[in-house]
């Protein structure tokens, strides 16, 4: 039995709460740190945490006996009895922790998005690989089941030529739903177009590359203060592929999550949506794979579970952080576009 690699975990919230309870599972993981600002959840007490797409038991009590528990991140940092430091605070604070702990020579997870801009989402991609440590971005999608096995039948062949994709992303109201409401706040967040969208930005980005354009539409402070809370983007690749995404937390806190994909190919449309998971052959035949791995449930699980097989036998995670601070340059497209009004061209753009 391989030892487990040892977690520290700072901030927990939503995405905190998930990732403490995924590693407890976990026979390649221990806890042995967390830290927080908040004093109630120090003492286990996470009651207030709220979610878009449903509590589970994020609200129930943690148990944190023998774990050492910090009020600042950067004491975490500094504790030998973590190896891996989580990173699940607000995203304007990911650079400053990420950089801490890679100055430090530890491993990183750091929620999505890896950073508030491309520009400190590259600066923590330089200092991951000159420090010679793994360091992985939360980019959950890239995990979750459909998308995973969609992306490879595409990239097999066997879907063949995409002709056209869509993606949706559509959350409930958050507002009141973060530590000091952070999420409403464009400076600190980046809006529904960094928080949500951009799942569905690295997944394009995943499938087809870079686009050569974007052109986007989107509305400002319905719900934040400023940022863009509702985005509809269409993805030029040269070539006649018609790709768009559209992503939302305006609607009402009464609206069920939805996250869904249609992707049209010369073979088969691969489709899933709140009606499950459907490949549509030219020849009439409908499958309904579940590609789900047991004990792996979501995204999250086989995230985590790659990263910990990754380091326990001395590899780096499989995902380039240059495609993600790539994804978050695209996002920073779209949000010109729908400043400027004007088609965005991304040839032009440094990478």
């Amino acid at each position: 039995m391989k030892t487990p690699v040892r977690v520290g975990l700072i901030g927990l919230g939503f995405m905190g709460t998930t990732h403490f309870r995924i590693y407890q599972a976990h026979p390649l993981a221990r806890v042995t740190a967390v830290a927080d600002v908040d004093p109630a959840k120090r003492r286990g007490d996470v009651s207030a945490v709220k979610a878009n797409i449903g509590e589970g038991d994020n609200t129930e009590p943690m148990d944190l006996t023998g774990l050492q528990v910090y009020e600042d991140g950067l004491d975490l940092i500094r504790d030998p009895e973590v190896d891996l430091v989580d990173i699940c605070v607000p995203v304007y604070l990911h650079h400053s922790f990420a950089l801490a702990a890679l100055a430090a020579g530890k491993p990183v997870l750091c929620e999505k998005p890896l950073a508030r801009t491309a520009k400190e989402a590259r600066e923590i991609a330089d200092a991951a690989e000159q420090a010679g440590v793994p360091c992985m971005a939360g980019m959950c999608v890239r995990y979750w089941p459909e998308y995973a096995h969609a992306l490879e039948l595409v990239r097999s062949g066997a879907a063949g030529r995409v002709r056209s994709a869509a993606f949706k992303r559509i959350s409930p109201d958050v507002d009141g739903n973060s530590w000091q409401n952070w999420f409403m706040q464009e400076s600190l967040s980046g809006g529904a177009l960094l928080d949500l969208h951009l799942h569905d930005v690295d997944f394009v980005r995943q499938l087809l590359g870079m686009p050569q354009s974007v052109t986007a539409f989107g509305v400002r402070g319905i719900r934040s203060d400023h940022g863009i809370d509702h985005v509809m983007t269409r993805y030029d690749y040269g070539d006649g592929t018609l790709v768009t995404a559209e992503g939302s937390w305006a609607p009402p806190k009464t609206t069920p999550f939805e996250m869904s994909f249609q992707i049209i190919c010369e073979n088969m449309t691969l489709r899933f949506a709140s009606d499950g998971y459907r490949i549509l052959h030219e020849d009439g035949r409908i499958e309904t794979p579940s590609p789900t791995k047991p004990g792996m449930p979501t995204g999250w699980h086989v995230e985590i579970d790659h990263l910990l097989d990754s380091l326990s036998n001395g590899r780096a995670p499989q995902m380039p952080l240059d495609e993600v601070v790539e994804a978050i340059q695209v996002v920073e497209a779209e949000a010109e576009s729908i400043e400027t009004q004007q088609t965005v061209n991304l040839s032009s753009k440094e990478r």
